[in-house]
């Protein structure tokens, strides 16, 4: 059986397990410091811990579980990582370099039973959740890449927004942000992270309570029942109204801006009449700048053919009306277009591969 990541506990989880087994709960934050800001791949390296509390983790614990499988990189510095994991799977991670720092775009699941249709990440369906060590895992793996090749660069924003619903692995989820937040690891500040979801109106409730002072983004893409249940299956079991509604909920309960993430598809969604629906879909939030458009620029799937990436003239077209109507809006800025960018794309690409060799 294999022995649980290391990664995967909180400080106060880890102080807790040490303490059950008679050791001290201060071996925690030392472990952590050496997990964390000295970086050690073994648990021997761990000099300054009781040798004795040192056998105990590397008796039920192990630190890396992720293998680098394929790494791509882009012109524009963005690198897509395939990890596999101890069971064999495929999972995608994303660094990209903005003005304002790296991001790391993380996945959350083996798959994806979302069923949007225009998505890569869905092409092949949820075989399993990830733990919270192996989502933690991959910005670990991506930090030691940038200690190997540079000085001093450290990962200061996350997304949750790669393959896989971060919300239908809600506890996972919450554990991964605890370890990532907390000011005696990474330390990355909770308004540096955003996890998105498809609408899971209970949980994004679930998440307004817990107040973790995270971002949200909600993947909305269309502006009416009819439109959204043709491009997002979820939409049938939670429409917009129930979807809107936790949102508000949300907004009220934090006191936080959402994110309504669009993606523009050619004569689908991206019309004047599309753009001027979704501004009375959210009308009630603007005055007090509650919400933000982003709209995403269609990454091509070649298995989803029947879409394709909205013309710059309807793009424009469709930020016009959000502002004209004073919604705030933005239009994501695109990475790695010449890999394969969209999410889940490398993944399912190499299955495809190696299932043929």
């Amino acid at each position: 059986m294999n022995k649980q990541s290391i990664y995967g506990l909180t400080l106060d989880q880890l102080a807790a397990w040490l303490e059950e087994r008679g050791h001290k709960k201060s071996r925690a934050s030392q472990v952590w410091d050496y997990l964390y800001r000295k970086r050690v791949k073994d648990f021997a390296d761990m000099t300054e811990v009781n040798e004795a509390s040192v056998a105990l983790l590397s008796e039920h614990f192990v630190i890396h579980t992720l293998n680098e499988h394929v790494k791509q990189q882009s012109a524009d510095g963005t690198i897509k990582f395939l990890f596999k994991l101890q069971d064999g799977n495929l999972i995608e991670t994303v660094l990209m370099r903005h003005k304002f720092g790296l991001s790391v775009c993380v996945t959350t699941q083996v798959g994806c039973n979302i069923g949007c249709s225009f998505c890569a990440s869905g092409l092949l369906a949820k075989s399993r959740d990830l733990s919270s060590g192996e989502i933690v895992e991959q910005i670990m793996k991506v930090q030691h890449h940038l200690d190997a090749v540079s000085e001093g660069d450290l990962v200061s924003h996350i997304v949750v927004m790669g393959i896989g619903e971060p919300f239908d692995n809600f506890e996972n989820i919450v554990d991964f942000l605890r370890v990532v937040t907390d000011h005696k690891g990474l330390a990355v500040g909770a308004r540096r992270i955003t996890v998105s979801t498809s609408g899971l109106a209970n949980k994004i409730k679930d998440f307004a309570d817990i107040n973790l002072r995270v971002n949200l983004a909600l993947s909305l893409h269309a502006p009416n029942d009819e439109l959204r249940t043709r491009i997002m299956k979820i939409n049938r079991a939670i429409p917009i109204a129930k979807v809107m509604e936790a949102i508000r909920y949300f907004i009220n309960t934090t006191n936080q801006r959402v994110t309504l993430e669009y993606i523009l598809l050619k004569d689908v969604n991206d019309q004047q009449e599309h753009a001027l629906e979704l501004v009375q879909l959210i009308q009630e939030w603007k005055m007090q700048d509650e919400v933000n458009v982003n709209l995403i620029p269609y990454n091509p799937v070649d298995e989803h053919s029947q879409y394709q990436r909205s013309e710059q003239e309807s793009i424009r077209g469709f930020y016009d009306v959000m502002k004209k109507n004073d919604i705030s809006c933005s239009v994501r800025l695109e990475h790695g277009t010449d890999i394969d960018a969209a999410c889940g794309q490398l993944r399912s690409k190499q299955i495809k591969k190696e299932s043929k060799s």
